[in-house]
């Protein structure tokens, strides 16, 4: 059974504490940064951590598991996000991974002991990727060690991606016979061309956090101590901004981008024509900082 506060709490141990620098224990070097007021919410499968300029952290919590997509593990991710998405006091989210990983993808293990077939993962309760495409808001994953497979989807379906230097992506879903479902092989090869997506795919090989930023699907790699903060100054970044406006530019960009390009030029037209014609800019705007 899952009870929503203004965060997700499942069944378990929950521990609130208001502090000016929180760490995300087991994560190596996540720290949020300093100076703000912050709550976090401990639960069995999500840590939940909240700060006063609207980014909400969201932290797989199976370490022992390499934070592997169990079924429990999935739900709880839809329902937070889904929580945080209607939440106006949420602008931002981070989703990042407790322990020495992001994510490893589905829980085999689990999957092995029902004897179910893979595809009810898909389930719309548990499908991460059809959710994490409907948030309106910004999501950026912060990858600390591996992200493998679904976890590698996980990473490429956010809006934006940094990697810790240690980290690492990977793509086995050719050994095992599974097919991505969750945009992996419509994502990536758009991102870095067919010829270097089919290469990982097709081989499974790593790829190290530095030649995924030179590859271009991680926006890109800082130190493991400072993944924390560089994702928190992100997405405080873009929770600065008018909310309907990140979310109008969000769905702008995505939409366009899955249009041929002629397309694209004219639905931004059309967008641009609905909405800054009702848009003034105020007296001592110009030459503000941005």
């Amino acid at each position: 059974m899952v009870t929503l506060t203004r965060v997700l709490v499942l069944p378990g141990l929950v521990a609130r504490a208001q502090t000016c620098m929180t760490e995300v224990r087991g994560s190596p070097g996540y720290k949020t940064g300093v100076g703000r007021d912050r709550e976090m919410t401990m639960t069995d499968q999500v840590l939940q951590q909240s700060t006063a300029d609207g980014v909400l952290t969201l932290a797989m919590n199976r370490p022992d598991a390499l934070n592997s997509l169990s079924r429990a593990l999935k739900a709880a991710m839809v329902a937070a996000l889904k929580v945080a998405d209607a939440d106006a006091g949420i602008r931002a989210i981070v989703i990042t991974g407790r322990g020495r990983a992001f994510c490893a993808g589905l829980d085999l293990k689990e999957l092995g002991s029902s004897g179910a077939p893979v595809g009810t993962s898909l389930a719309a309760d548990t499908n991460l990727g059809d959710t994490l495409a409907a948030v309106k808001k910004p999501v950026i994953a912060a990858v600390n060690g591996l992200a493998v497979t679904g976890g590698f989807e996980l990473a490429l379906a956010c809006d934006m991606c940094l990697a810790g230097r240690s980290a690492w992506f990977g793509d086995t879903h050719a050994k095992f016979g599974l097919i991505p479902g969750w945009g992996l092989s419509q994502r990536l090869p758009r991102l870095i061309g067919p010829h270097r997506a089919k290469e990982i795919s097709l081989t499974g090989r790593r790829v190290t956090a530095e030649e995924a930023e030179r590859l271009g699907f991680i926006n890109r790699c800082v130190d493991d101590a400072d993944l924390g903060t560089e994702a928190q100054a992100l997405a405080a970044a873009a929770a600065a901004f008018d909310p309907a406006n990140v979310a109008a530019m969000k769905k702008l960009i995505d939409d366009g981008y899955a249009m041929p390009f002629g397309e694209a030029m004219e639905f931004e037209d059309r967008a641009a024509d609905a909405n800054n014609g009702g848009v003034a800019i105020r007296p001592g705007a110009i030459g503000s900082k941005p």
